[in-house]
């Protein structure tokens, strides 16, 4: 079977999917000093990884994917991961990356001085020394700014490594992997645009459709990095334009952004109660499938009045819209990392895919027999109850 954790680390985000062939892809990585402690629901995100990869006798990982360079989705990585570009990084136990993963705006990101020892600028040299390698690496869009970048830097130009938005990730296959990745975003337009660093990071993080196989039965997994309303509705209009309307379907989602109203609304809308999803997002949400599931990666969501006037994610106003979109669509439950973590015992919620269907505790969710493997019709039925 397929196994797919979504770890209790805060407002934050790190993700493994475990493939039934044994690979494993990491989407991003954020640990928290205090998961070293006791009583915390916060996971020691670290020790976690590193038992679990030596329970099956391996130090690394076949693909960890960085959505962007927010500290929260990158937070204790250059001290966890052996790096390649500096000795210093290397050996005493590192984590070891087959394929790095990174969206074309990290490789340009620029630092001040006082920034150059930053988790996000060691990365981004790890990036820049894998490409110039030429492999041990995929670079998602490629915008023009990374073309002048690399004739600057006398970087070969590989086709290879490289992948768009609409395209498929070559680093795996249905027919081999039982899983295939397909870029929804993120565009060259948006590497182009000249907006604030922390704009350009949440507009051109990595979102992906995730399709899994196994025996003849498919599911789709959307996992959406720190993404905006608009960065959502581009994906939906540009996706139907390519008749690529499957690649909207799914049956687990990732909720941009730890539950912010801002990936379903603009600044300022989000609402007294509930937040009001734009024409396309709100199209995406119905594009969920019967049982299906979401998942938040954020602090416990309250319902108090303080609540409904909080600043920062998650935003109460944000998971009613949620849950009410995935009520029209007879989904099953929207799971929050925090609120599923216990105190002093910090676990991951763990969604298993196999024949039976996509298990989440004693929840299983059946999928159709598809008739064509490019856009298959799904459809979920309960065999157990929670």
């Amino acid at each position: 079977m397929h196994k797919i954790k979504f770890y209790p680390v805060g407002n934050g985000d790190t993700a493994q999917i475990i493939l039934d062939n044994k690979k494993r892809i990491l989407l991003d990585y954020r640990h928290q000093s205090s998961g070293e402690r006791e009583n915390t629901a916060v996971i020691d995100l670290a020790n976690s990884l590193k038992n679990e990869l030596k329970s099956e006798n391996i130090d690394f990982f076949d693909v960890v994917a960085f959505t962007h360079l927010d500290k929260d989705h990158i937070q204790g990585s250059t001290d966890f991961f052996e790096l390649r570009h500096a000795e210093k990084y290397k050996g005493k136990d590192r984590i070891k990356i087959k394929e790095l993963w990174v969206p074309a705006a990290l490789i340009l990101e620029s630092a001040a001085i006082d920034e150059q020892s930053d988790e996000f600028i060691i990365l981004r040299q790890e990036a820049r020394y894998r490409l110039k390698e030429g492999f041990g690496i995929k670079v998602f869009s490629k915008p023009d700014e990374l073309i002048t970048w690399m004739d600057e830097h006398d970087v070969q130009m590989r086709d290879e490594l490289f992948v768009d938005a609409g395209q498929l990730v070559s680093t795996f296959s249905l027919d081999e992997d039982q899983v295939e990745f397909f870029c929804h975003s993120p565009f060259i337009k948006h590497c182009d645009e000249n907006e604030s660093k922390k704009e350009i990071r949440n507009r051109t993080a990595l979102i992906f459709n995730v399709r899994f196989k196994y025996s003849n039965y498919f599911y789709d997994f959307l996992a959406v990095g720190d993404s905006e309303y608009d960065v959502l509705d581009d994906i939906v209009s540009i996706s139907k334009y390519h008749n690529n309307e499957d690649r909207l379907k799914w049956n687990l989602f990732n909720l941009p952004h730890h539950c912010s109203y801002k990936a379903l609304a603009p600044d300022g809308e989000k609402g007294e109660r509930t937040t009001i999803p734009s024409d396309g997002v709100k199209e995406l949400l119905l594009s969920g499938q019967e049982n299906a599931y979401m998942i938040s990666s954020s602090h416990k969501i309250g319902s108090n009045n303080e609540a409904y006037e909080q600043i920062q994610p998650p935003h109460v106003q944000a998971k009613n819209c949620y849950v009410k979109h995935l009520e029209e669509v007879n989904g099953r439950k929207l799971l929050v990392t925090m609120e599923e973590s216990k105190v002093a015992n910090p676990k991951p919620i763990e969604i298993e895919i196999s024949s039976n269907g996509l298990r989440y505790s004693k929840v299983l969710l059946a999928a159709t027999v598809s008739t064509a493997a490019s856009k298959p019709v799904r459809a979920g039925v309960t065999f157990d109850n929670v």
